[in-house]
């Protein structure tokens, strides 16, 4: 029996895990930081507190009993690929392993003062730090909240720009719906002079058109200098005064693969071909936000990409094992695709090689993604069948 050890508990690890366990003959180890699978996509409603982190979370000890991997709780400290060899925060070192699939995710662009934001997209609690200071607002009853994201240069495929308008659009919903929006300004901001651009340019229309409705204010086109605790300073000399600021740093290297034998990109991902295997590493694979993601200039790291290349690898493990010169590539499936939730509705986000567009779903659109997030959890969970291709 083949040995598979995955590192990582997101989507991509923990797709990697379910799937090669489907196979034939392969003994597969999970490995996390975390004790439980985070449905990031759905934690832009905790702010608000249309869900918690707790039922967005999923045990992984609960998945692997289910799917039949085993898990291991803990850190990875060091990786050594030629030899196949992984060292633990516990001293643990992992070795006699066939295959490794890299599925740890990314650090994030460090800006000054970043300590002064919370992200909706970084470490969970985060998101729970986010709601305790909107109620604290919402007591105070007035203020001025700001919401953003930013970009690495040296690679546009990480920057996460979707969720920033979600939590942004659905702080407008809540502030309504408490009677309290005229009391409170909200901005966006960043960086680039048009965030947003791989959705295509009708869908960046849309977004116009989406900002002027809800009366949200834009700074963009100036890089970001530093964030204080009341505001955010750019290279233009403007200051926005926040209450409260929410930034969504861009994505580069996790530091664990900085430090390894792997060979990487400029913005320090794993180098790897279409199959995700990477040269000159037998047996070793990089998916997920660890990998550098090839494709056109509008490519975006997302969780859906992820699970493909995590199916993918899955089958071409397997047949690697099997000996069977037969592989599947990731890049016929790449694509932005995204329900865009606003609280009260949501901005279908379908963007290919022929363009992009953003189809409006009034009220259906808010809880076709509340459906994705069931289907989501109790899917992984195997309560209910998996939808081919989902």
């Amino acid at each position: 029996m083949k040995r598979v050890l995955v590192l990582g508990g997101g989507f991509a690890g923990v797709e990697a895990s379910i799937y090669l366990k489907k196979q034939e003959n392969l003994d597969v180890t999970l490995v996390s930081d975390r004790d439980y699978f985070y449905i990031y996509p759905t934690s832009i409603w905790i702010p608000t507190g249309g869900t918690t982190k707790e039922k967005i979370s999923v045990p992984l000890a609960k998945l692997g009993v289910k799917h039949g991997f085993q898990v291991f709780v803990d850190a990875v400290t060091a990786i050594d690929a030629k030899s196949k060899k992984v060292t633990l925060e516990s001293g643990k070192v992992l070795k006699n392993y066939d295959y490794i699939v890299i599925a740890m995710g990314q650090d994030k662009i460090s800006l000054k003062g970043i300590e002064n934001t919370l992200s909706i997209c970084g470490k969970p609690e985060e998101a729970v730090e986010l709601k305790k200071r909107l109620d604290s607002l919402v007591e105070k009853g007035s203020g001025t909240i700001a919401m953003g994201f930013g970009g690495n240069p040296k690679d546009t495929s990480a920057v996460r720009g979707g969720p920033a308008f979600e939590v942004l659009f659905n702080f407008h919903h809540f502030l309504k719906k408490k009677g309290l929006r005229d009391k409170f300004n909200l901005i966006f901001f960043a960086p680039m002079a048009k965030p947003g651009q791989k959705m295509g340019e009708k869908s960046l229309e849309m977004m116009d058109k989406m900002f002027k409705m809800t009366n949200i204010s834009k700074k963009v086109g100036s890089k970001i200098v530093s964030f204080d605790k009341d505001g955010i300073n750019f290279e233009d000399g403007e200051k926005i005064e926040s209450d409260l600021t929410m930034f969504i740093s861009a994505g580069k290297g996790h530091s664990v693969l900085e430090a390894s034998d792997l060979p990487l990109s400029d913005a320090g991902f794993v180098v790897t071909n279409e199959y995700n295997e990477i040269e000159g590493f037998d047996g070793v694979y990089a998916i997920g936000d660890s990998a550098s993601l090839m494709g056109p200039d509008w490519r975006a790291k997302q969780g859906n990409v992820a699970e493909v290349m995590a199916r993918n690898i899955a089958y071409n493990i397997f047949q690697h094992s099997q000996k069977i010169d037969s592989k599947h590539s990731y890049l016929e499936h790449l694509n932005i695709l995204c329900v865009m939730d606003t609280g009260d509705g949501a901005g279908f986000v379908y963007r290919d090689n022929k363009g992009g567009k953003m189809i409006p779903m009034p009220i259906v659109g808010h809880w076709m993604k509340k459906g994705w997030g069931w289907y989501c959890k109790n899917s992984k969970l195997g309560n209910i069948p998996r939808i081919p291709g989902m």
